[in-house]
């Protein structure tokens, strides 16, 4: 019996300060989540990697000391020992919703002050999933977006609201930092927000506060539009050399024709590899569609200048490839630059 004493006298014994609960309903959590930098885009499987540090304070006064008498200003627990067996204090459990696998904080630390005021700084390598909107592909902005709520904690226990501090810090490396280290994209701006997200459960579903990070990223198109579309714009002009060839000599143009469609649709595969499955077209697919139809339509052309020598009409043969040599090209640009500006300055 002397162990069920025991037991019920530990039972008795008050809890540590600020281990069970948030010391408010509800605690407000100052917090922002930094990009440090960005590692990685993948277009095809819509995410990004990136280091991120999350920050954030709030007041717990159940964890007040006396500086004085601590022999300290600020009590600090870092490292991940410290932080799960040491700091006996309450703490939100950051969790970024959108992030895929698991990864594990490279660093973390703990601040905690006399009035009871705690930071949290946590720093990781995070792959994050986002959707992206490629329809102005290679000419698109992205804005990939990383979303943190408290695990556990309902809007009614804990809300999150931006600290203002980091919030200036993030415009200000946006302002130094117009590149970042990633090959082929811009960085544009940062965010941060607060609001609320609703996540499905058994039983329905419940609402929590969250704060979202948007980072506004603009390809670098150039050198995509040089390896890509231009060599495309040029491969379809060599095969409009066609209205030049003899008009008795139909088997060098529909050579001349099918060698350009079947580069075309080579080409076609190549690009769809570093795109996702998509339900729409892009830019680059509109341009790919356009130059593979005008290939083909010099197949019928040259199919019709034949029937017209073999009538005896080689004057009406010889007018046609004179007005295809002009018409081909100006219906070929007329339809890239409506492509054009429906992509990149309508929508």
């Amino acid at each position: 019996m002397a162990w069920l004493g025991a037991a019920a006298g530990r039972a008795s014994e008050p809890l540590e300060a600020g281990m069970p609960n948030p010391p408010a309903k509800p605690t407000v959590v100052e917090c922002a989540i930094l990009i440090l930098d960005v590692i990685n885009i993948d277009d095809v499987n819509e995410s990004f990697e990136a280091e991120v540090a999350l920050l954030a304070s709030w007041n717990d006064p159940r964890l007040a000391f006396d500086a004085e008498a601590e022999g300290t200003p600020v009590k600090i627990f870092q490292g991940g020992f410290q932080f799960a067996e040491v700091f006996r204090g309450w703490w939100p459990q950051l969790v970024i919703i959108n992030e895929v696998g698991l990864n594990d904080p490279n660093a973390v630390k703990v601040e905690v002050y006399p009035n009871g005021r705690v930071r949290y700084l946590e720093q990781r390598n995070a792959t994050l999933e986002t959707p992206m909107d490629l329809h102005d592909f290679p000419f698109d902005t992205q804005r990939l977006k990383a979303v943190m709520i408290p695990f556990g904690n309902r809007k009614e226990d804990v809300i999150l609201e931006v600290d203002q501090e980091f919030a200036d810090a993030t415009n200000e490396f946006v302002r130094r930092e117009k590149s970042v280290n990633v090959a082929g994209w811009d960085l544009q701006k940062l965010d941060m927000a607060s609001g609320e997200t609703a996540i499905s459960v058994i039983n329905g579903s419940r609402r929590f506060s969250s704060m979202v990070t948007t980072i506004t990223l603009k390809r670098r198109s150039w050198q995509l539009v040089w390896e890509m579309l231009f060599p495309l714009v040029v491969l379809v002009s060599v095969v409009w050399s066609i209205f030049w060839v003899d008009i008795d000599s139909l088997p060098d143009r529909l050579n001349i024709s099918f060698i350009g469609v079947l580069t075309i649709v080579a080409y076609q595969f190549v690009v769809l590899e570093d795109m996702p499955r998509m339900s729409y077209l892009t830019f680059t697919d509109l341009v790919l569609l356009i130059s593979f139809v005008m290939m083909s339509a010099t197949i019928p052309q040259s199919i019709l200048i034949h029937s017209l020598v073999r009538k005896g009409k080689q004057r009406t043969a010889r007018r046609i490839d004179r007005t295809c040599r002009w018409l081909f090209p100006v219906i070929y640009l007329l339809l890239l630059s409506g492509v054009a500006v429906y992509f990149l300055w309508l929508t």
